[in-house]
């Protein structure tokens, strides 16, 4: 996987980069701040060798605000086949949910510390790379927490408020049968079961996945 890697803290960075290599990975660029970022991803793209994914720090110079996140909204926009991985130190709670209610897929969210998770780390960006979408389980917990009052969500069993956490991260049912070590046909059954209970009803154009996860998320 081609990456380039877009963090001002120097360290961090060069650790990723590090990483990234000895997983197999090629970083073509790394750099320190969001319009260096959005030049790097014109250079390649130009020359027909974009990179496969971004991943980008949510607060760069020269604010320290939310330089990245825009860069990488820059990059979703014009060139909407390259992967986004969007780093933050913090929940930004407003993005977050925005991104996993978006329905679209090739990006993740994750927070920082997640990085020293290699594991993790490392399956997140190869999910994106593949066309799949990542959250961080923290982030989903976070923004769960704030709809726990809601009536559709206290009709969901425990089972189902994990499929459905698992969900919002972006794990596929097998994915989702791996992590709770259960069959993917029992995951199945646990998500009919939520859409039904959420009143998510088939709808030409639209994924009954992403439907379910922005019904309670925004509640």
């Amino acid at each position: 996987m081609r990456l380039i890697l877009a963090d001002d803290t120097v360290l961090l960075r060069e650790g990723m980069v590090r990483l990234m290599e000895e997983e197999g990975h090629e970083v073509i660029a790394s750099v320190g701040d969001g319009q260096t970022l959005i030049a790097a991803v014109t250079r390649f793209a130009d020359a027909g060798e974009p990179p496969d994914v971004v991943v980008v720090d949510v607060r760069m110079p020269p604010t320290h605000t939310d330089e990245g996140l825009r860069a990488a909204l820059t990059i979703r926009e014009r060139w909407p086949d390259i992967g986004v991985l969007v780093l933050s130190q913090y929940v930004e709670k407003a993005y977050a949910t925005e991104l996993i209610t978006s329905g679209q897929e090739g990006f993740g969210y994750l927070l920082k510390d997640r990085v020293m998770r290699v594991e993790e780390f490392v399956e997140a960006l190869d999910r994106i790379g593949a066309g799949g979408v990542a959250f961080d389980p923290d982030v989903v917990r976070q923004l769960l927490a704030r709809t726990t009052h809601t009536d559709p969500l206290s009709k969901l069993t425990p089972r189902e408020r994990e499929v459905l956490a698992l969900m919002a991260e972006g794990h596929t049912n097998q994915g989702i049968a791996g992590k709770l070590f259960i069959s993917q046909s029992a995951v199945e059954k646990n998500v009919n079961a939520l859409l039904d209970k959420l009143g998510i009803a088939p709808e030409p154009g639209y994924s009954r996945r992403s439907l379910a996860i922005a019904t309670y998320l925004t509640n």
